[in-house]
């Protein structure tokens, strides 16, 4: 038997763990460990492939399942990423003066389909990357949300194309603002995005087990695949 950590053999009894098992301790290097462990530390491997895994709709029971990591653990995992996570886009600064967005809302719930919160989302045209996301009620207060969560030069300059809920009207300006329906293809973009958003993010799935029990991780969920969907953008056009 040897230490773990630098394979010394010169270490002592250090008590006993929560389990009731022995620990030691290396007086070589102070590493304090059991023999045949229970738990093992995480890899990054593996917390690599979580975080792929993140970006699928794979629930967070199928990614037990697939790394064997615990159901504890990985919920403790998800939660740090989801609440660090970044609220607010980040995106290339725009030269051109000609800006024009594609905006629509996405219907999603929490806990029970009665509590509704839905995603409003701002994409560009011209560069496909989404730079506006607001989570919450489908009135003027999610229109203000998504209007304030545009950058500066979309607010000044920006020509939006909208469905006709009213909400829109309410907010954007009116000489700016263009409401259209689908048949003149005018928000296709941001009605494709909408369909990879359920397809890829598991809980936003209209019938599925995996939906959110809670708001903040709800929202972390969206924000975390936007922000891998912009950069994606940009590693395609680098290429």
């Amino acid at each position: 038997m040897c230490c773990p950590n630098c394979n010394a053999n010169n270490f002592v009894r250090n008590g006993i763990n929560q389990t009731g098992k022995q620990k030691y301790k290396c007086n070589e290097c102070g590493y304090q460990f059991v023999f045949n462990p229970e738990k093992f530390p995480i890899s990054d491997e593996t917390k690599e492939t979580i975080n792929l895994l993140l970006l699928e709709r794979v629930p967070l029971a199928g990614i037990v399942r697939v790394t064997g990591v615990s159901a504890r653990w990985l919920q403790y995992y998800v939660n740090d990423i989801y609440d660090n996570v970044p609220r607010k886009i980040i995106i290339t600064p725009k030269t051109t003066l000609h800006l024009t967005i594609e905006c629509d809302e996405l219907w999603s719930f929490v806990g029970k389909h009665s509590e509704k919160q839905w995603v409003w989302l701002a994409k560009d045209r011209e560069s496909r990357q989404i730079i506006g996301v607001y989570v919450g009620e489908r009135s003027a207060v999610g229109a203000k949300g998504l209007w304030d969560s545009l950058p500066e030069a979309y607010r000044e300059s920006a020509i939006a194309y909208t469905d006709f809920w009213e909400a829109y009207a309410c907010i954007f300006p009116s000489e700016r603002h263009v409401a259209v329906g689908k048949e003149t293809g005018l928000t296709n973009n941001i009605e494709r995005f909408n369909a990879t958003l359920r397809a890829r993010v598991s809980r936003l799935v209209r019938k599925s087990y995996s939906f959110s029990k809670k708001l903040a991780n709800h929202i972390g969920a969206i924000w975390y695949f936007i922000h891998h969907y912009n950069e994606s953008l940009l590693d395609e056009y680098a290429t």
